[in-house]
């Protein structure tokens, strides 16, 4: 990955551009195949309803994206946006695999100012990616601004332990053995950077106060695996 004549954001989206074909099998062995759960619980406890109009963004390979299809049944529709057209090539063969071309549309964009009117879709969603934007909470407001009144937000993230000792553990899991895997990958600088930013990214009790800030209400969030992982969701008001 080019470190010269970048923007962070140009850096951002060579990662995942470069690493979109092992994305898939690097997220099995970083959450040691958890995050197929975290989904399927954060899809239990989201408010979708058949017909509904729902926007993944950095859907990346769109795992996320699909489950959010099949929720929204035939009548339905779901966006999935990411801005690494790469990793939107690896979703495609997916979204035709499973059969939902009919309901999924894939779309390069930015999270950060969505090319959609405001009060557009029924649900919106972030799965593991609101830690790699620029600025989480201009892409909050966004999602806020293009969900619907009753609508909601919701995000899926990785998060810190609050457990000393889980904490301990997490910061060697994270801080050693993922670059390694990374290295072994031939991408230890991508996934160096990927340890970098869970370790930034905000507590789940701030990410909390930045939906609320974001204009979001009924906020609240359920954590996985004693911490490691969290998902927030907000209600936008009538």
């Amino acid at each position: 990955m080019p470190l010269t004549n970048q923007t962070p954001e140009d850096q951002v989206q060579a990662t995942f551009d470069g690493i979109a074909p092992q994305y898939d099998q690097m997220n099995n062995l970083i959450s040691l195949g958890t995050h197929r759960l975290w989904r399927q619980r954060v899809m239990d406890a989201t408010t979708i309803h058949s017909g509904d109009f729902a926007l993944d963004l950095c859907c990346g390979t769109g795992d996320w994206t699909l489950a959010l299809a099949n929720a929204v049944g035939p009548a339905g529709r779901v966006v999935g946006l990411d801005f690494s057209g790469v990793m939107l090539r690896e979703a495609r063969p997916k979204v035709k695999a499973a059969g939902l071309t009919d309901r999924i549309t894939l779309r390069q964009g930015d999270a950060m100012h969505l090319p959609y009117p405001d009060n557009s879709f029924n649900l919106v969603t972030i799965g593991f990616g609101l830690r790699n934007v620029p600025d989480a909470n201009q892409v909050l407001r966004e999602m806020t601004r293009v969900v619907k009144p009753g609508g909601q937000v919701v995000c899926l993230e990785t998060s810190q332990p609050t457990n000393p000792v889980i904490h301990t553990g997490w910061q060697v899991y994270f801080g050693h053995i993922v670059p390694l895997m990374g290295k072994l990958a031939h991408h230890y600088q991508a996934y160096n950077y990927l340890q970098q930013s869970t370790h930034q990214f905000v507590s789940v009790t701030e990410l909390a106060t930045m939906f609320r800030d974001a204009g979001l209400r009924q906020v609240h969030y359920q954590q996985f695996n004693l911490g490691a992982a969290a998902v927030h969701f907000g209600r936008k008001p009538y």
